[in-house]
């Protein structure tokens, strides 16, 4: 359907079982999960007819819910997460995605991506960064639909972004650049348009939105 559509690439993200989720979020590197085979399939059928951008983030795959991993105490251990992220990109890499998309928001997991997969002759494998992602309501359908909102007992404020500090998207997303980012997300994006602005007239970089779940599910509801 979306390349009757001309869609020139799809996202993939994967709705894990329960059962292969726990708290190191294991199952993003198995090279057997869904998001691999899903790009095993698409690619031996299609070839390069389609692009396949794939996310990278443990809350699909971990028991809590959570982008990364946890400490003791139940804050996001950042570095720890990092070495992890590191990890499924080079997998996701290896099984041939076109984009690989940090969305996890954990600092400095840019710079490292990029290293490991310049290390491993990965070069052509672009790097979109979710690098202004905020803290919002308008996830919730799309927490439903990955299996991850009933895992989730806090929320993400202390990684994702704080909507009141437009000043920081300028930080985070200076910080990507420099890391070694292809392209830049603003998510969700309807409500951002002020943030997408900013950055387009500071760095005239490569710059996206992502209409997250709740923002489409308010278009739908409109339009009908």
């Amino acid at each position: 359907k979306a390349i009757k559509n001309n869609l020139p690439m799809v996202a993939l993200f994967p709705n894990t079982q329960n059962n292969k989720k726990n708290s190191l979020g294991t199952e993003a590197l198995n090279e057997d999960n869904l998001v691999c085979k899903a790009i095993h399939l698409i690619k031996k059928k299609y070839k390069n007819e389609i692009g396949i951008m794939c996310d990278v983030a443990l809350d699909p795959y971990t028991s809590h819910g959570h982008d990364g991993l946890l400490n003791d105490i139940g804050n996001i251990a950042n570095d720890e997460s990092n070495e992890v992220l590191v990890k499924q990109s080079l997998l996701l890499a290896e099984h041939k995605a076109d984009i690989i998309a940090p969305s996890d928001m954990m600092d400095g997991r840019i710079g490292l991506i990029r290293n490991a997969l310049e290390s491993n002759d990965f070069k052509d494998t672009l790097l979109l960064s979710y690098a202004a992602k905020y803290a919002s309501g308008f996830y919730g359908p799309f927490r439903d639909a990955v299996g991850s909102k009933n895992n989730l007992k806090t929320d993400k404020k202390t990684y994702q972004m704080d909507y009141a500090n437009s000043d920081e998207a300028l930080r985070e997303v200076a910080l990507d650049i420099s890391e070694g980012a292809d392209l830049i997300m603003v998510k969700p994006g309807i409500s951002y348009l002020d943030i997408i602005q900013r950055l387009k007239n500071e760095f005239n970089f490569p710059t996206f939105a992502y209409q997250v779940s709740g923002e489409y599910a308010m278009v739908k509801a409109a339009a009908a």
